[in-house]
């Protein structure tokens, strides 16, 4: 039984390496068998990143934006009613300042993000967009701001923006509607992945691992929609419960299917743009240099002013000082040099392999 399920779990690795492409069924099957899988799938995934970015970890600018929010995702700290939280709201020229402190420090990549805040409509955002490119024209500017229309999304395409993150969060509708309000809708997220997709952006989608009620073949589904969708961007990270969220009671992803998710996405989709996000730092002291060692090649510093950082509270626990923060990158970078990796600060587009 055991030389059967080696053999498998060796024979789908291999297919997995080769073609970057299983069935709903073998994916399933990885997961669930994934610690005999980990060590091999993190070496391939190694491999395969280095093959395309060296040993590069490129460093992204965060800049949080707004922790309103028009949502009451059922997850979310910053959820709608969730009346315990601190609300805040960056002015344009707070949002300048960010960028342009962020340009002095090195970044060359900027990340607006924030909740669905109606203040932040395409006329207030499009001129923030172009001035950041007129003040930082080697810059790429990416936004991670919910949904939107297709009208919108153009529009700030046409302002200068580059890269749009939106975590689609399970591609399983089901599940999706069992961690969103009713107004919500998954086809209206998959549709935004669509038109961002065809306007030209480079797109980021993502799952929570470990959200209430996923379970394995949820999982196979979400990297079947990756290996379908490719984007350029994939975040993933552990879902941690927040307090004042109907989910406090509900158990933390882990960081070992967290990483071990990395490596398979990184054979599915090898140039992939992979962070070693924030939340594994949150969850372990060394989660996003085991990040970067399972097949990531992102990390994203807070450049959000010292005020807000702890407002922007998505999840309990969450690192927002320290070497989370944009101004200690040494201390962030000498954590990455010594695990064999270097950090740059340029833009670090996806590179298109042949």
């Amino acid at each position: 039984m055991k030389r059967d399920m080696n053999k498998r779990l060796n024979d789908i690795t291999e297919k997995l390496n080769v073609e970057g492409s299983l069935s709903l069924e073998e994916y399933e099957y990885l997961i669930a068998n994934r610690d005999e899988a980990r060590e091999k799938l993190a070496c391939l995934a190694v491999e395969k990143r280095k093959s395309i970015y060296g040993s590069e970890v490129f460093l992204r600018g965060l800049i949080e934006i707004s922790s309103i929010c028009r949502n009451d995702c059922i997850y979310c700290g910053i959820r709608r009613s969730n009346r315990n939280a601190e609300r805040y709201r960056l002015t344009p020229e707070q949002i300048l300042e960010c960028a342009d402190e962020g340009y002095e420090l090195g970044f060359r990549t900027f990340v607006l993000q924030g909740g669905e805040d109606g203040f932040f409509t395409d006329d207030v955002l499009c001129p923030i967009i172009e001035e950041i490119k007129r003040r930082h024209p080697d810059c790429a500017v990416t936004l991670s701001l919910g949904e939107r229309s297709r009208e919108s999304y153009e529009r700030l395409k046409n302002a200068g923006a580059d890269r749009y993150l939106l975590r689609h969060e399970t591609a399983d509708r089901e599940h999706y509607e069992r961690l969103h309000p009713k107004e919500m809708s998954f086809d209206n997220r998959m549709r935004c992945l669509r038109d961002l997709k065809e306007l030209g952006y480079q797109v980021g989608c993502g799952f929570m691992v470990g959200s209430p009620y996923q379970t394995d073949m949820t999982l196979a589904k979400d990297l079947k929609f990756i290996e379908e969708f490719k984007p350029d961007m994939c975040g993933i990270g552990p879902f941690i419960p927040h307090h004042d969220t109907p989910f406090a009671a509900h158990t933390a992803g882990t960081l070992e299917l967290t990483t071990f998710l990395l490596s398979v996405i990184r054979l599915i989709h090898p140039p992939v743009l992979l962070p070693a996000t924030t939340a594994l730092g949150t969850i372990h002291p060394k989660g996003r240099e085991m990040g970067i060692l399972a097949g990531a090649n992102v990390v994203m510093p807070n450049l959000s002013p010292l005020s807000v950082r702890k407002k922007y509270e998505l999840y309990d626990n969450k690192l927002c000082t320290g070497e989370e923060a944009a101004e200690c990158r040494k201390c962030l970078e000498a954590r990455i040099r010594s695990i064999g990796y270097e950090t740059v600060c340029k833009r670090g587009d996806i590179k298109k392999c042949k």
